[in-house]
């Protein structure tokens, strides 16, 4: 029995080894392509504005949708040469705000319309693609209801389409809310990662990316020569990006070009959009990880790409580690012969070491204060971990291929610190039984740390408490906001 669980623990640990030195492989691409610029082709003489159709689909988003249709408007792009599409999905009031803004953009001389379904057919995918259908745009920009898309946006990302072969232009995420709490800095924390090191250097180094579901434009005959949107997996973004790229389309991500966006405030919302983009990973993954190994492109890239529809599987492994972190501990002082097994696995902290690494390239290449904002990286590895149980059934899902709806993530409005959204109708009220299995995590790392002080393990112990922070917060927070405390 030592040997099965020593045995599961190790491999467990090496999945988590390899995908934590994957950090090491982006800082690595970082500095062999620091010398890379991508800049917009210069433009040619007598050049017109092309048509541009704003794509902006929602589902009851009441409080944040003349916010975003204000923004669009005020967007510097000639009026008549802009189309914006309302793709809207609502059961509530927000048809009739929608149907309201459409009248008063209209009379101000805006191509402006509502688009309103009573069926959620393929949700978001559906949406665009019914949309795509009367669109007039040459290119299709698309925005969530919780973004805030600056004035220059068009003028940014157009001219790169003037090289044919540009099916997609990707901007930088920006935080509206970033220093609402420690929740909301944590996000911010991981989706600097995401888009200033992992977007940046697979861009620079000609691998891969994908567009972020929001806050880019497409060429429109990009969409179609890929096979539309689909609604097969949650991450529809992803999945047309791919397949887009397999057609042999480039992508562009501009780093230094952004688009502010409010982040989810409450930890429910923030696992429905995690569950959400997991399994749409996992399920993309299972769709063309065969196509992308039979395609023409490099071994690195394929690599690569391996890892970025892939790397959503550690959470399975971390949920491994942590219940046979205790057993283990257990095992080293009470069994004997297994002192070179357990000296070896100290390598494992190096992972650890590359993804601090990873998130600290990332703040210092947007941030003046980087040494303060990167004090919250102990919060956001024992969110991750916190995460995993709600992350593991999403993994599991898509790998057995059951289905579940989209699920979108409501926003509040919450722009200042003062702003309130614990009454809000959009909160999630359901405590469902993974709360119930995050609390058990926490009070088995109660009992974890107790054993491991017993045993005088404290190398132990600093993993042990990220743990019992991680689900205990979790856990504690899920109950608090469903609650509406």
């Amino acid at each position: 029995m030592e040997n099965v669980l020593l045995f599961t623990y190790f491999a467990a640990l090496c999945v988590l080894f390899a995908f934590g030195l994957h950090s090491l492989v982006m800082i690595y691409f970082w500095h062999k392509t620091r010398k890379v610029i991508y800049s917009a082709p210069p433009q040619q003489g007598g050049e017109e504005c092309p048509v541009v159709t704003i794509q902006l689909p929602f589902y009851n988003e009441l409080f944040v949708i003349d916010r975003l249709v204000k923004a669009v408007c005020e967007l510097d792009y000639p009026k008549e040469m802009l189309e914006i599409q309302l793709l809207d999905d609502s059961t509530d009031e927000t048809v009739q705000l929608s149907q309201a803004l459409v009248e008063k953009y209209t009379a101000l001389g805006f191509d402006i319309k509502h688009i309103h379904r009573t069926i959620r057919t393929g949700y978001k995918a559906g949406a665009l693609k019914d949309g795509l259908e009367t669109a007039r745009g040459e290119f299709i920009a698309i925005f969530d209801a919780d973004f805030v898309p600056k004035p220059d946006f068009l003028k940014q990302t157009i001219p790169y389409f003037r090289e044919r072969h540009i099916g997609m232009v990707q901007t930088r995420w920006e935080h509206l809310n970033e220093d609402y709490s420690f929740l909301t800095r944590a996000q911010a924390l991981a989706l600097d990662g995401h888009f200033v090191v992992e977007q940046q250097i697979r861009h620079r180094a000609g691998f891969f990316i994908n567009f972020n579901g929001t806050a880019g434009i497409w060429r429109k005959e990009t969409i179609l020569d890929a096979g539309n949107w689909a609604s097969d997996t949650l991450a529809e973004d992803l999945d047309l990006s791919y397949r887009a790229q397999l057609r042999g389309w480039r992508f562009v991500f501009l780093n230094d070009v952004t688009s502010p966006a409010e982040l989810p405030a409450d930890i429910n919302s923030l696992k429905t959009q995690q569950f959400r983009w997991t399994k749409g990973a996992v399920e993309t993954a299972k769709k063309l990880l065969p196509s992308v190994w039979k395609s023409k492109m490099p071994l690195h890239t394929k690599l690569e790409s391996t890892v970025h529809l892939t790397s959503n599987i550690v959470f399975p492994f971390i949920m491994l580690v942590a219940f046979l972190n205790v057993p283990v501990v257990i095992i080293k002082n009470e069994v004997g012969g297994f002192d070179k097994y357990f000296s070896m696995m100290s390598v494992f902290v190096l992972a650890s070491i590359s993804t601090f690494l990873f998130y600290m390239y990332a703040q210092r290449a947007i941030h003046l204060d980087w040494h303060k904002r990167l004090l919250l990286f102990p919060v956001f590895m024992a969110g991750s971990m916190g995460l995993a149980v709600n992350n593991t059934k999403a993994v599991l899902e898509a790998l057995i291929g059951f289905k579940t709806e989209f699920k979108r993530t409501p926003k509040y409005r919450l722009e200042r610190s003062g702003d309130e959204w614990k009454k809000n109708r959009y909160v999630q009220k359901r405590i469902g039984w993974i709360v119930l299995i995050e609390l058990a995590f926490a009070s088995y790392f109660v009992f974890g740390i107790a054993t491991s002080i017993m045993y005088m393990e404290i190398a132990a112990i600093p993993f042990q408490l990220m743990f019992l922070v991680g689900f205990g917060t979790v856990g504690t927070l899920s109950l608090k906001h469903a609650l509406g405390r």
